[in-house]
């Protein structure tokens, strides 16, 4: 039984802006030989931007391929050669309007394992102060300024939908994030 993975075959199916599509076959340590199909996606950053009195930012924009507007944690895709943290910041600006005086990443997690390269980095932001937004031009984001009690009520009320941002959230909510 092979105990390293080992590529017989690649092909790229789709290359897009933002997405590339390939159709591998492979075999796979055990032994498993197996058609796979992998979305190849940069990693992203995940910001929980904490605010001075315990209220977390979230932002609030139209998702297409879902159709619905959703609440969530400011993340993006990390730009080659970008830290989680320079990452962070950089999207924290652009989609919030807000500088941190300082980040740290908490956890990293797949979004869909299954066939997505795509790692996510949970990074929390601190001392955040207001700059001038920066979206892209195709972005149209409502920022909002929640308390603990509030992102409690919005995840049992199945208010958030978005899975990083409910990995974010759970975190800040379960495994001790500050507390005002």
């Amino acid at each position: 039984m092979p105990s390293r993975l080992s590529v017989l075959r690649s092909r790229t199916v789709y290359q897009g802006s933002i997405v590339q599509v390939r159709s591998d076959r492979v075999v796979e340590p055990g032994g498993v030989t197996a058609d796979r199909e992998v979305i190849v996606h940069s990693d992203s950053a995940v910001v929980l931007p904490l605010l001075d009195g315990g209220r977390v930012l979230l932002v609030r924009q139209y998702r297409y391929a879902v159709r619905h507007y959703l609440w969530e944690l400011v993340a993006g895709g990390m730009e080659p050669g970008e830290t989680p943290p320079q990452a962070a910041r950089r999207e924290l600006v652009e989609e919030a309007g807000y500088r941190a005086k300082s980040v740290k990443p908490i956890l990293d997690f797949y979004a869909s394992p299954g066939f997505l390269t795509e790692r996510l980095v949970l990074v929390q932001a601190l001392g955040l102060t207001r700059t001038k937004a920066q979206p892209d031009a195709d972005e149209r984001i409502r920022v909002g300024r929640f308390t603990r009690a509030e992102l409690d009520r919005m995840v049992r009320r199945r208010a958030i939908r978005d899975g990083k941002s409910l990995i974010g959230l759970l975190w800040f909510l379960r495994a001790g994030g500050p507390r005002p």
